[in-house]
């Protein structure tokens, strides 16, 4: 498995050897990350894909070409999936695309009025975190 999801023994995602070296493609992932975020097969892509976004970020991936796949980052800015919603968060923090900050107030929102249920984690974390990055 390339993914491993929170349990009841770690409250974060870990990820395989692999997907860190398919960060290292860089800006040439682009294009087939954008895909996959149009077409993905399951939770487990659409999560390593956002996990690539944000090493290729940290590793100085010019924000601005992570801003043009917006179109499909902006897909999941109503997911209830708190893995996904973590992931969102931490990539809309380290590019604060301003179209996403309306959508992370709508996720805290969602999230205060309904729980994610049986979430291992708070995503409300990462999302208040990048909401104050953007008002900072």
């Amino acid at each position: 498995m390339v993914v491993s999801f929170p349990n009841q023994y770690q409250n974060y995602c870990t990820f395989s050897d692999n997907v860190y070296k398919r960060a290292e493609a860089g800006e040439k992932l682009l294009p087939q990350i954008k895909e996959e975020l149009k077409h993905p097969k399951n939770e487990e892509q659409v999560v390593e894909d956002l996990f690539v976004l944000n090493v290729m970020l940290d590793s100085g991936l010019e924000k601005e070409k992570v801003n043009n796949i917006y179109p499909e980052l902006s897909k999941y800015n109503n997911t209830k999936n708190p893995n996904i919603q973590t992931f969102l968060s931490g990539i809309y923090r380290k590019t604060k695309i301003p179209d996403a900050f309306g959508p992370l107030v709508s996720m805290l929102i969602q999230n205060s009025i309904n729980p994610p249920k049986n979430a291992i984690f708070d995503p409300n974390e990462e999302i208040g975190g990048a909401i104050l990055d953007y008002l900072a």
